[in-house]
This record gives C-alpha cells, sequence and structure tokens, in this order.
C-alpha cells in the first residue's frame, strides 16, 4: 500500500467514524450514497481519461518523452510543457492520467509542473469560450502575458526542490 492510499483510508476512516458519531449510521450512508452518485457521474471521463493516457504511454516512444520533456530537456522541455499545458483541453479526468502517463514513460518533473500550471492558470479553451466573451480582450491579454511566466517559474522551482534530499528519488 502506498503512502497516498494509507492517507485516503485513514481520511475516509475518520470522517466515516465522526459522521457515525454525529447521526448513527444514517450519515455514513448518505455520504457514502453521495460519493457513489459521484462515481457514476464522473466514470465515463475516467474511463476514457485513463484509456488516452494508456495510448499515450504505448504510443509515444519512451526516448522521445525523455528527449523532449525528461529531466535533461531544461528550458525547451519547461517550454514545452507550457505550451502543451496551455492547449490541453479537457478537466482533471483528462490531464492527471495524462501527466502521469507522461512521467512513467521519462518526463521530467519541471515539463509536468510547466504543463500543470499553464493547465489550471492559463488554458486556451477557457481564454476563448468564457474570459474573452465575459471580460476585456485587453485584460484577457495582459493577464494571459502576465501569467505566461508561472508555469516557467512552477518548472524551475520544481526541478529545484526536486534536487533537495528530502524530495530526491
Amino acid at each position: 500500500m502506498d503512502l497516498s492510499l494509507l492517507v485516503i483510508v485513514v481520511l475516509l476512516g475518520s470522517l466515516l467514524l465522526v459522521a457515525y458519531w454525529r447521526g448513527g449510521w444514517r450519515l455514513p450512508a448518505q455520504g457514502l450514497e453521495a460519493g457513489g452518485r459521484l462515481v457514476w457521474d464522473i466514470w465515463p471521463q475516467l474511463i476514457l481519461g485513463f484509456a488516452l493516457a494508456g495510448m499515450v504511454q504505448v504510443l509515444i516512444p519512451n526516448e522521445l518523452v525523455a528527449r523532449w520533456l525528461g529531466e535533461g530537456s531544461g528550458l525547451r522541455g519547461i517550454f514545452l510543457g507550457t505550451v502543451a499545458g496551455v492547449m490541453a483541453p479537457g478537466g482533471p479526468y483528462l490531464n492527471i492520467p495524462l501527466v502521469a502517463s507522461l512521467m512513467r514513460s521519462g518526463a521530467g518533473a519541471a515539463p509536468l509542473a510547466a504543463f500543470l500550471t499553464a493547465w489550471g492558470i492559463i488554458p486556451l479553451h477557457r481564454l476563448l469560450v468564457w474570459e474573452v466573451p465575459m471580460l476585456s480582450g485587453q485584460f484577457v491579454a495582459a493577464r494571459f502575458i502576465a501569467s505566461l511566466v508561472l508555469p516557467v517559474a512552477a518548472g524551475l522551482l520544481t526541478s529545484a526542490v526536486m534536487r533537495i534530499p528530502l524530495f530526491a528519488r
């Protein structure tokens, strides 16, 4: 059992106990039912996201991923991660499995941090669909340009943090 699974089990167990103490079996049952409804609502996206991640892992050679996005890719890898994150469609059900797949294929921490930061802060689809129509184009352009430094900074800082012995692999 890995640490993240252990943390989830401990948190869930603790919350189930708190819910039971507050309302008997009714509250834990309601919470588990709500969780089941969430799984029912998102399972297609999860399945498709994991399938996409698996396809990326088998179709893109590890050597190619390592060369363009690996630890030795430097600023080029960070910039590629940033551009990919800006252009990445979809939500976490698609992009988190994709990043996990790229990590397993040899992508480095810095480009992946840049990807996730760009995807979270300045995704192009959100800018075009939501921000431009509702906010001024000048504001959106200024925010976009100002935000471009953040994925690069996240990539560089993640790379530095990963060299600290506590985080080193």
